[in-house]
């Protein structure tokens, strides 16, 4: 919300509360992405036999 131009006739309190709100969010956005597990990881095929325990 930095360097919009406000609604005149939004409250001191909307304003501050807009941008705590657009502050946290970025915050979120940036210890999601910190915290990202590159797709080329989750993708990995792993061999798994434990099904064929039963079988020849």
């Amino acid at each position: 919300m930095r360097g919009e131009k406000r609604d005149p006739a939004q409250s001191r309190g909307e304003q501050i509360q807009a941008d705590e709100h657009e502050a946290a969010k970025q915050r979120l956005l940036a210890q999601a992405e910190a915290e990202r597990i590159p797709a080329e990881e989750t993708t990995k095929a792993v061999p798994d036999r434990r099904w064929r325990r039963g079988q020849p």
